[in-house]
């Protein structure tokens, strides 16, 4: 229905809106608007014209999306001249054409949500996706639904009260929130006491009256607190406002019924803002230097900090507010900005637009174009939409939110995978998706701002060297290449204890020593993917202990000991023909160097360890650490084979193969911390490493390659104090 129906009415409006903003069109523009607007009008029945159709309703909505949302020249043409070009009277090239912008997107959009209304769709159902897919199209279609919907709230004693209700309840369900997911707290906040008026018409007139017969003692008791505030905040030399603001009825209602009390029990009425007009390199040090004096005069509530500063809200908004003990003993809320953060607080993201040097209108829609994404979601209910709706307001990062709301920064492009092994390593390496809106994706799904997220895992799942690529943070790299080691270690271990129980199955004594010149043999380059083969099975077993018993064989032939007499020892000494360790200096005997022999296996004697020489069954002498578990019986059975022998001179080029037995913590990070020091000592080399753990401890043994015993002793210290480790001992 409208209320005003002939041509003068549309000049005296048209005409108030071109007085108020002068610079919007040209003086041939002008022209030409004013000409269409009053023919169509002229032309059609216009009492048929259902509300928001009216010249009187449209002068209102462009009012409000030039001075509250910060649009432009198109968003009013398309308000404007909709109806004209639905009726076939022009087209939209002949409105770009004659006022230089393009008004498709947002008259299209518009003749959309009509069509979807005259069809009396409910928001409800699941056409509501249809009505923002239109939005998705151009973001003004949005901001214009909003003032549409904002006008209709204002003038809803006008109209049809059967409706009322209705129209008053989409306020608080979509309206409210869609204004304030765009960040209009302005019309977010009318919206929602609005609603409130039609919906629960009592509540809203006792608040009204009792604010209003408090107004006078709560506008003295702002300046009371002001006063002081404002003599404080001069000294730091910056151009301020500051003002009371009292809260709206809808929020009072809120706390009414969140602290279940009556209204004279409700004291923060109103809040303080204090708004600087600074550079904008200087707005967060004149909000926390504002902060410091509000603190020093009055006592604040440290639970009540919200630090919207470091870390703006989804939708753009920063601000500092904090809650102080004013005079009186009353709780006041203040709230700390700059002229630029008040701008975006009121005008959302028309405001973002102008601080970010978007000029061309258009311009718009690139920087919005991911709502298109989650729109089309088939999975999105219309009942979640307004959670699921998200704007994209950062270039670098994405802030995204666990279940329990816990918010979490991660660098842009950064997937679900990355967000598991930011809450922890282990919740990563057992990541088999995530739950993102509340639905599933996959590990590689790429976050948005605003996303809550939440980790899908299976004990079962273990990381592969493919997620490097899924990931993006170093940290998840970092965490993943760890895990991938760790597996390689138990693997091997797997394959360790897996000889180890045939082994002793088929009563075959386990050697390290003999396994690590087998795995050598079979062409691996460290014991641990010997073992990893085993695991996976790729290696036979049976082969391996055929392997391995020849060479227990050779070993025995050359160990076992023949009673001889000192004579052919000494007869068969110029025989020996296997040289070793040439390069250290052996005096066996009776100062006898250039001597051949061998380094026993089983005590694995290294440059200067103690040593004696024991003369073997097929010639040579085999060098024996004193403290070989073998010592005292060959010297007790053998004594006269017993040979002196000691190191001299240095241990040059030489490296010997020695195995570590290590205890300590299970941790998941000793390993690396342990082979990370190896890897750092020029002297010392990894050969190989095999660990097992059991009840919060683990148990390895670890093969270095070391030049002499002061190399060894030095690496041991060093591995003792690697937090974890309980003990190191050698083998």
């Amino acid at each position: 229905m409208s209320k005003f129906k002939n041509p003068v009415s549309v000049s005296k409006y048209y005409r108030g809106l071109v007085e108020a903003h002068p610079t919007l069109f040209n003086y041939e523009e002008r022209k030409e608007l004013r000409k269409l607007l009053i023919t169509f009008y002229k032309s059609v029945d216009v009492s048929n014209i259902p509300f928001g159709y009216s010249v009187m309703d449209k002068m209102s909505v462009t009012h409000t999306l030039l001075t509250e949302m910060g649009l432009g020249k198109a968003a009013v043409l398309g308000v404007l001249l909709q109806e004209i070009v639905s009726q076939g009277a022009i087209t939209v090239k002949y409105i770009d054409s004659r006022f230089g912008v393009h008004v498709e997107p947002i008259i299209h959009g518009i003749m959309r949500v009509r069509e979807l209304y005259e069809k009396k769709t409910s928001l409800e159902t699941e056409n509501f996706r249809k009505l923002f897919l239109t939005f998705a199209e151009d973001v003004r279609v949005i901001l214009i639904i909003i003032a549409e919907h904002l006008q209709m709230m204002r003038t809803l004693d006008a109209y049809d009260s059967d409706n009322n209700m209705n129209v008053a309840r989409e306020s608080s369900f979509l309206y409210a929130p869609l204004a304030h997911r765009m960040g209009l707290y302005a019309v977010k906040t009318e919206l929602e006491d609005l609603s409130l008026k039609y919906t629960n018409r009592e509540i809203f007139k006792e608040i009204a009256t009792k604010l209003n017969e408090t107004k006078r003692s709560r506008d003295l008791y702002i300046q009371e607190f002001i006063t002081p505030l404002e003599e404080k905040l001069r000294e730091l030399g910056y151009q301020f406002e500051i003002k009371g603001r009292t809260k709206s009825i809808h929020s009072i209602y809120n706390k009414i019924k969140k602290q279940n009390t009556p209204f004279e029990n409700i004291y923060d009425l109103f809040a303080i803002r204090i708004i600087f007009d600074v550079p904008a390199e200087k707005e967060k040090a004149a909000c926390w230097q504002a902060y410091s004096i509000v603190a020093d005069m009055y006592q604040p509530n440290p639970k009540r900090l919200r630090d919207w500063l470091s870390i703006p809200k989804s939708n753009g908004y920063e601000s500092l507010h904090t809650t102080v003990l004013g005079p009186q003993g009353k709780w006041v809320e203040v709230q700390i900005r700059t002229v630029r953060m008040d701008e975006v607080a009121e005008k959302g993201l028309a405001a973002h637009w102008k601080y970010k040097g978007i000029k061309s209108e258009t311009g718009m829609d690139e920087w919005l174009k991911n709502i298109r994404e989650i729109l089309e979601n088939p999975e999105l209910n219309a009942v979640d939409f307004m959670d699921e709706f998200k704007l994209n307001l950062y270039d670098k990062e994405v802030f995204v939110f666990t279940p329990n709301g816990d918010l979490h920064k991660l660098p842009k492009g950064a997937t679900a995978l990355d967000f598991a092994f930011s809450i922890h390593s282990a919740l990563g390496s057992k990541c088999v998706g995530a739950k993102v809106n509340g639905k599933n994706v996959p590990i590689k799904y790429v976050l948005s701002n605003g996303d809550q997220v939440e980790v899908l895992t299976s004990p079962t799942q273990k990381p592969n060297l493919a997620w490097l690529n899924v990931v993006t943070t170093s940290r998840a790299k970092n965490k993943i290449r760890q895990a991938l080691k760790e597996i390689e270690y138990k693997d091997a271990e797997i394959g360790r204890e897996t000889i180890a129980r045939r082994f002793k199955n088929w009563k075959i004594d386990l050697d390290d020593g003999r396994i690590s010149r087998l795995a050598k043999k079979l062409g691996y380059k460290t014991v641990s993917d010997f073992y990893q083969e085993i695991a996976s099975e790729k290696l036979e077993i049976l082969s391996v202990r055929e392997s391995y018993l020849e060479l227990e064989k050779r070993d025995a032939s050359n160990d076992q000991p023949e009673i001889r007499s000192a004579e052919s020892f000494t007869a068969d000494r110029s025989h020996h023909n296997e040289p070793q360790g040439k390069e250290d200096v052996l005096v066996i005997g009776q100062d006898l160097k250039n001597v051949d022999f061998k380094l026993s296996k089983c005590c694995n004697p290294i440059y200067g360890d103690d040593v004696f020489g024991f003369v073997a069954v097929s010639g040579g002498i085999k060098i024996h650490r004193t403290d070989c578990p073998n010592a005292p019986q060959m010297i007790s059975r053998f004594g006269y084979r017993i040979v002196k022998a000691r190191w001299s001179g240095k241990s040059v080029g030489s490296q010997y193969p020695i195995t570590l037995r290590i205890v300590g913590h299970d941790d998941i990070g000793i390993v690396t911390n342990i082979t990370s020091l190896i890897s750092k000592e020029k002297n010392i080399s990894l050969r190989s490493i095999s660990i097992d753990s059991n009840a919060g401890l683990f148990q390895g043994n670890l093969t270095v390659m070391v030049s002499d015993l002061n190399d060894l002793e030095g690496i041991i210290k060093k591995i003792q104090f690697v937090k974890g480790v309980k003990n190191v001992s050698r083998a």
